[in-house]
């Protein structure tokens, strides 16, 4: 190849490769060869590409490599550089500070001279200063907070003021509130296991901290501030602050702060034995009793220092909440303090404090171990002031102004504080009549000296309400509020019976029977409305069936025979129908259990809410005893339920308190409130046939001559409970009547039979408690005027007419209160007599159940006829018993 054409040698060094190789070669340490060394073919070239004083810069070796580095680096570094920001200018020898004109901030942030997210950090000088500020602030607030408050005195403000109730008629009824319980007794008359109870629950280092608990506090604070609770965290030295030296109970932020502050002058100026004895003497321990002397004795029947350590114990858990804590139970307050529920939480709770005594070794091992169970507690009420029928008027009250507080403002311890005017619906007439009509009957029939069998533990309980309004009108809750504790007005778990029927035939009257011939969907929309004289069976033993004409069973396959009281049939063979009115009158199980099922048991508990009855205090309606009261309503919902039949189909919820006022004026006004529970047509029609129980049933004994009267009788299965609920237009009233064992010594009470009681066979609706509404209402109704019911409209469809006219029914002994033949047996009933009470209790889901006015219930309620075996009483679920939560709201009184 010629020598022209040849390809020049490319350049092997300098610029940016050779920087990094020349850096490469330096610190590897290797020298650079000599040129010529390598034997390249272009050491022959040396013209043209050699450097300044004849170096080649390609080749020149690790100076030559460095020197090119620095001036390709150095140009590019100063083009890209202001002026003045190298070596030697103005910022400085490095080069990297800040700019000559930039000013210094007193509080460098963003920072400067920073990029990216550190510009953002702040240094650890700024963090530092602005805590070290924060604390100085916290410090300053703290010192001005704490020089500002001073002690308050407790004498000006540990004292509660009463709360005045009213009767209706504006006059006062009794005058209750935390003044009139409340003893101060010095240390020395508290028990020293009485303060270390509290202690060692509370605040273990109440002898050593400064009164306040940072933790607990700062923890109530962000708790207030999101509107949550704010309890907790509170040592004593706080509670006794709020509890004697602060009117204002408010739940703020800035009350809490001068709870704090007040909190830590007193703990570092009071003795811990004063705050102690102080906050012992005005804690509030339950019973209206505010202090441990008053404590005492409204548990105990004793001086503070004869208490022993378990009842220290248990007097401690009671800070924590009496609603809660104490073991006559509040339902009054809160349906979930029921009497069970409370003495178990008691238990545990004085259980959890006698541990944590021993732990802190305020109390020897053994000793604690004598103490396992609740003590020996007195009855609840120690006022005197409360006795009688007061007590169960103000406990209504109470209970009705805090289950509305969302209304009144006004919560427990609001109520407890005292300073309001309570009116009430009570009038006081009615109160004293309907008291004196109970204790009448019950000294003229209850022996218990004579029959301790059968007449010891009789409870009586009613209620009136107008329809009008439905402000209850009186109440008797028991002999006397300062011994029998639970107001039988209210919520007993007393069964309702046969009452409950006439809510099965409204349902029967508003939504109809489904149509049996098609299919489950499509009959809920396809019905006919039933009139009262619809014919239905009123055989003994009758198998009962679902809508479509299947024979009903339950989850075992047993079919369901429902009998009546005394094994009677109704009617004439074979079919023995009897049209509703007739069965209503003789209250005829078998008929009413059939209508049932056929209308659907989810309409007839509708029926009866729409009435007014509660809910919660209904049982599932999933047997067909459901339509024959195997619920538990209290006196007041069934009084009231009965009155939206009164007034037409017009229904308004029972209410016990009409206005409340305080020094700040009238604070709240109950508004009533009228809803569509019927229509006219359907609730003048049930009245209609309720009048025939009472003109020539099973109710005569209620007859008020010249007066429209309408009403239901109605006994349980196992003869526990009977009642009777009847009304004029103007007054509807409920009187119940049980057996009831309330030894607060028994862990379960239970109701007891009536067969005997007050010398009678069988205790009946019409019995005792119908004897009762007349003697009652006759004064009730003294001055008002004569009113007739509306005549009814004719309503519904004649169901399962039949061509032959049916004899009228023969009358059982059930509920009839003249002299009548005793019905004859049919001819399938002829070989066996009718059982005894005691031997109706060998059926399907036991006796504890429900017949309705007449005892007995197929599977459930007394038949003696299935066709398979009947299963033990534990198999029964909830079907024969209620639930126990019939109060006047749901549990909580009203």
């Amino acid at each position: 190849m010629s020598e022209h054409r040849r390809k020049p040698p490319q350049p092997q060094e300098g610029g940016r490769a050779a920087a990094r190789r020349g850096q490469s070669g330096s610190s590897s340490g290797r020298r650079a060869a000599p040129r010529g060394a390598t034997g390249s073919p272009s050491d022959s070239y040396g013209s043209g590409f050699h450097g300044p004083g004849g170096e080649d810069p390609s080749s020149g070796g690790r100076a030559g490599a460095r020197r090119v580095a620095q001036r390709s680096a150095g140009g590019r570094r100063r083009a890209a550089e202001p002026a003045g920001g190298r070596r030697g200018g103005p910022s400085g020898p490095s080069g990297r500070g800040r700019p000559a004109s930039a000013k210094k901030r007193l509080v460098d942030y963003p920072r400067a001279g920073k990029y990216g997210w550190q510009r953002w950090v702040p240094s650890w000088k700024l963090v530092t200063g602005l805590f070290v500020g924060f604390m100085g602030s916290l410090v300053a607030v703290a010192g001005v907070g704490y020089a500002m408050v001073a002690v308050p005195k407790v004498d000006e403000t540990a004292t509660a003021q009463n709360n005045v109730y009213y009767w209706s008629d504006g006059s006062q009824m009794v005058a209750t509130g935390g003044e009139t319980n409340r003893q101060i007794i010095d240390l020395s008359q508290i028990p020293e296991a009485m303060r270390w109870a509290v202690i060692s629950q509370e605040n273990k280092t109440f002898y050593d901290d400064s009164g306040i608990d940072p933790k607990g506090i700062a923890r109530a604070v962000f708790n207030m501030a999101r509107g949550g609770q704010t309890q907790g965290g509170s040592t004593i030295t706080q509670q006794y602050v709020k509890n004697a030296m602060l009117n204002d109970q408010s739940q703020t932020i800035s009350r809490k702060f001068k709870e704090i502050f007040v909190s830590i002058k007193v703990g570092a100026e009071e003795d811990k034995d004063d705050i102690i004895e102080g906050y012992l003497n005005s804690a509030y321990y339950g019973r209206n009793a505010y202090g441990i002397q008053a404590a005492a004795r409204a548990y105990f029947d004793k001086d503070a220092i004869k208490l022993n350590e378990g009842e220290c114990a248990f007097l401690a858990a009671t800070l924590k909440g009496a609603t809660y804590y104490d073991p006559a139970g509040a339902t009054s307050i809160d349906a979930a303090a029921t009497p069970e529920a409370n003495r178990k939480r008691a238990l545990t709770q004085m259980q959890d404090t006698l541990d944590k005594m021993v732990e802190y070794k305020h109390l020897d091992a053994a000793k604690r171990a004598t103490f396992t169970t609740l003590p020996k507690l007195e009855n609840p009420r120690s006022n005197t002031q409360l006795s009688g029928q007061t007590g169960y008027l103000v406990d209504l009250a109470n209970g009705y102004v805090i289950t509305h507080s969302k209304e009144t403002g006004i919560t427990q311890d609001k109520l407890q504080q005292g300073g309001y005017s309570i009116y009430t619906t009570f009038d006081k007439n009615k109160v004293k009549q309907l008291e004196k009509a109970v204790s009448a009957v019950q000294k003229a029939n209850i022996k218990p000296k004579e029959r301790p069998d059968t007449d010891t533990h009789v409870q009586f309980g009613g209620a009136s309400v107008n329809p009008a309004t439905g402000a209850i009108e009186a109440i008797y809750g028991g002999e006397d509020a300062t011994k029998h504790f639970t107001n039988n007005a209210d919520q007993t778990g007393a069964q309702v019976g046969s009452t409950f029927k006439p809510f099965v035939l409204a349902a029967a009257m508003s939504w109809g029977v489904r149509d049996k011939d098609l299919g489950s969907s499509q009959a809920q929309d396809e019905r006919t409305i039933v009139s009262p004289k619809s014919l239905f069976s009123g055989k003994n033993k009758l198998k009962i069936k679902n809508y479509d004409g299947t024979i009903w069973k339950n989850e075992k396959g047993e079919e369901w025979l429902q009998t009546n009281d005394g094994q009677a049939s109704y009617g004439s063979p074979p079919n023995f129908k009897i049209d509703l009115r007739e069965a209503m009158r003789e209250s005829v199980n078998s008929a009413f259990v059939q209508l049932g099922m056929d209308v659907g048991l989810d309409k007839v508990k509708l029926a009866a809410t729409s009435a007014g009855i509660k809910e919660s205090s209904l049982t599932g309606a999933d047997f067909p005893s459901f339509s024959i009261g195997i619920s538990d309503p209290s006196a007041i919902r069934m009084a009231g339920s009965y009155a939206t039949f009164a007034a037409s189909g017009k229904q308004r919820d029972p209410y016990s308190v009409q206005k409340v006022t305080s020094r700040d004026g009238v604070i709240y006004t109950h508004k009533t409130e009228t809803k569509e529970g019927f229509t006219s047509k359907v609730a003048d029609n049930v009245t209609d046939v309720l009048k025939t129980v009472v003109e020539k049933g099973t109710g005569t004994a209620a007859q008020l001559p010249g007066r429209d009267v309408a009403g239901k009788t109605g006994t349980t299965d196992g003869n526990k409970s009977a009642w009777f609920v009847g009304y004029t237009p103007q007054l509807s009233t409920a009187i119940t009547m049980f057996r009831y064992d309330d030894d607060e010594t028994k862990k379960n009470r239970t109701f007891l039979e009536m067969f005997g009681t007050g010398g009678q066979k069988k205790i009946h609706g019409a019995s005792f408690p119908a004897e009762i509404w007349h003697d009652y209402m006759a004064e009730a109704m003294k001055d008002l005027p004569k009113k007739s019911f509306p005549e009814p409209e004719p309503i519904g469809e004649v169901l399962n007419e039949d061509p032959i006219p049916s004899p009228s029914p023969s009358v059982t002994e059930s509920e009839e209160a003249s002299p009548s033949p005793s019905p004859t047996p049919t001819e399938s009933e002829q070989p066996e007599p009718s059982p005894s009470p005691s031997d109706t209790c060998n059926n399907f889901f036991g006796c504890d159940n429900n017949s309705g006015g007449a005892n007995g219930g197929g599977t459930t309620d007394g038949g003696t006829g299935t066709t398979s075996p009947s299963p033990s009483p534990s198999d029964t679920g909830d079907v024969t018993k209620g639930n126990g939560n019939g109060g006047f709201f749901g549990g909580s009184s009203g």
